[in-house]
This record gives C-alpha cells, structure tokens and sequence, in this order.
C-alpha cells in the first residue's frame, strides 16, 4: 500500500486516479511514499526515508528545495504544459489591460454612479481620459518560448501583431509548435529595442533574476508595455516603478502583486491568477498524479526537475531503479555487483541530468538483499529501489 500525502487541496479529478486498493491519500500521513503539492512551503519540511518522490501540481517548484531532495534521492516532479491554456488567456487579457485603460475607466464610470452623476452623460465627456492603444499593428516581444510562451506567441500572430520571441533553449518540440509568424530573436536587445510590448515567460534562474531592470528598460522603446506572469523576481520592482513615473514604461501588469508594487502608477496588479482555472487544476493534478504513479509503481521518471527522465516498457522479473551521483564507472560497479551474482540484466537504461543520474534495470531473476545492499554501498549511489 503507497501512502500520498497531500499538503495542499489537490484536485478530485487528479485524486481518483489513485486505486483505493493501492493508495491511502491523506493530509495527515505519517512515513509517506509520496507528496502531492501546489504552492505549500517545502523549504523546512522534514524530509522521512520513506519519500520517494514530490509532484508539483504546477510548474514553478521554487517552494521546494531541489538540491536536498537530490541528495535525499528523492525525484521531484512538475507539470509543463498542463496550465498553459490558462495562462496564454490570461495573457491576451493582460495585453489588453496594458492597452486600454479597462479597469480605470470601469471603476471611474462607478464612482460617478456612486457620486449621483448621470452616468450616461458623464461617460460621454470623460471617456478620453481612458483612450488606449490597439494592438493589432504592433510588436510583441516573447521572452520565453516554452509552453505557455509558444501559445501567447501564436495567438498574438492572430491578433494582427508581429511577433518576436526569444529563448536560448529552445526545446525541438517547442520549435516544431511554434508558428512560422513568430520571428525568432537570437539576443534579448532585438525584443527591447523593438517590440511595443513585452511578455515574460522565463523561468526564474540566476541569469533571469532582475531581467528587467533600469538598464534593459533603458534599451526599450518609449511607452513600452510590460507583462509578468512568470515570476515576481523577474523585474526589479524599484526599477520598473520609476520607469512608470517616467513615462518610459506605459503599463505594467503582473500577476504577483506585493505592498510596494500595487499602489505605483500605471500598475494592473493581479492576485496570481494565471493557472487558477477548474480546468487547469484538473490537468496539473491528472499530469502529477500520473507522474507520481508510474514512478512509484514502475520507476519511470517523466517531468523531474532534479533527475532525467527515464521510461521503458517492463520486462524481466524485478526492476531495479537507482539513482547516483554522474560519475564515472558508476554503471561498470553496478553490474560487476549483479554480475558476480551471476544475475542477467533484461533491460538497462540510463540517462544523467548535470550532476545526476538514473538507472533503471530489468532483471530476469529476484535478487537477495545482500545484493541491494552491495549497490546500495557503491560510492555515490544515493537511493536503490526494488519494484516488483
């Protein structure tokens, strides 16, 4: 029986797809196999030798710490992709937002309302205070071209705007998605010194921290709109609050609002609604369900952010799964161990991800404990599992 416990309310949808007869699913759960997570800090929580593995309801994994996980053996997984649709509608919104002056003009017309004014009148005279830009006929600069960026990128297309996007790693399926609209910027001064409008959809890394800044700004065009609904970290919030002032930034809308940023000129702070859907709650609980799944039943990886991915069809007798530092000759001692027990290997795979690696073996005999511990004893293997 696997236990999973949940540290957030995680959708039923995704929840079902645990057999009862297999799984105990709880909040409260004592040595748990496996966590399911939205947005609950992580960075403190203990962490038992039971957990196998966490899975992000979500793309963001920065309320986990990854590099202690890593050293724990512990695979943890997100879902890309699975709230992409949201937030690609939640951009065009935002587009909107930074172009016309919706949200102002809404809550002026019910002040008038408030104050006894005869609104339909009052709108007729003050409705040029609000006037914004189209967008059809403008450019759009994408940074980020991974699943949420390639849909905002082809759906401005549609919307009559000529589309930058710019991302040093773009993946082949990414690129295969991508419209052949979107012109493909190769450094970050092509989308500020040209495009009306910037969209982030970076992850947040040492190099992306503070992307935009009084320096990168200072390259943009006048008037430029910007849009956040990646990660708060990404704009220096100090920097873009004084280009607002300045007039030198026309709009800027972010889905993570604090203190400091909510009350600056020209700001449409929204309270982080980009994946909050029914449908992308459901598709981010299926895809880590799933996930969680098939690797605590088959030792697949899909979707880690510390570990590769791994998958093959079963064979053999038992599987074996062990994760290990990448290292040299680290797959030489694993099967000197099996092969002086005179244990024939099915089916081996093995993939490393920077400083770690995975293998996943199918043998076509049981193996004593001994030999697990042999393995498990081998310099930088950090967790060895046995699956049947």
């Amino acid at each position: 029986m696997y236990r999973i416990q949940t540290l957030n309310k995680i959708s039923p949808t995704g929840l079902a797809l645990l057999d009862k007869s297999r799984y105990t699913v709880g909040n409260e759960m004592e040595d748990p196999d496996g966590i399911l997570v939205r947005s609950a800090d992580m960075q403190n929580h203990a962490f038992l030798p039971s957990l196998r593995a966490i899975a992000r309801a979500g793309v963001g994994v920065n309320n986990i710490p990854i590099d202690r996980c890593s050293e724990s053996g512990i695979v943890v997984f997100n879902t890309p992709g699975a709230n992409a649709n949201a937030v690609k509608e939640l951009a065009v919104c935002a587009l909107l937002l930074a172009s016309r002056n919706i949200l102002g003009g809404a809550e002026w017309v019910r002040e008038q309302a408030r104050e006894g004014t005869d609104v339909v009148t009052a709108v007729e005279k003050g409705k040029s205070a609000f006037v914004g830009p189209e967008i059809s006929g403008k450019t759009l600069g994408v940074l980020g071209l991974g699943a949420v960026g390639v849909q905002v990128a082809n759906i401005a297309t549609k919307l009559g705007m000529t589309v930058y996007g710019y991302d040093p790693f773009l993946s082949v399926d990414s690129a295969l998605r991508l419209s052949r609209s979107v012109h493909r910027a190769m450094d970050l001064n092509t989308i500020f010194k040209n495009c009306d409008y910037i969209t982030l959809h970076m992850p947040l890394t040492s190099e992306t921290t503070g992307m935009i800044n009084a320096e990168s700004i200072q390259m943009m065009k006048p008037h430029v709109r910007i849009l956040n609904l990646a990660r708060s970290e990404l704009v220096v919030d100090d920097d873009i609050i004084t280009a607002l002032e300045s007039g030198k930034v026309a709009s800027y809308i972010t889905d993570f609002p604090n203190n400091k940023i909510v009350l600056a000129k020209n700001v449409v702070a929204i309270p982080h609604l980009g994946a909050s859907s029914p449908e992308s709650e459901e598709n981010c609980a299926v895809m880590a369900v799933e996930q969680l799944k098939d690797y605590l039943e088959n030792g697949n990886i899909r979707n880690s952010v510390n570990l590769p991915s791994v998958s093959m069809e079963r064979s053999g007798i038992i599987r074996m799964g062990i994760i290990h530092r990448n290292v040299p000759n680290m797959l030489a001692s694993i099967m000197s161990v099996l092969s002086k027990e005179d244990i024939n290997v099915e089916n081996l795979m093995n993939h490393s991800k920077r400083n770690y690696a995975y293998t996943l073996v199918d043998l076509n005999s049981r193996v004593h404990d001994r030999v697990v511990d042999e393995i498990r004893a081998i310099g930088g293997v950090l967790r060895v599992r046995v699956i049947r």
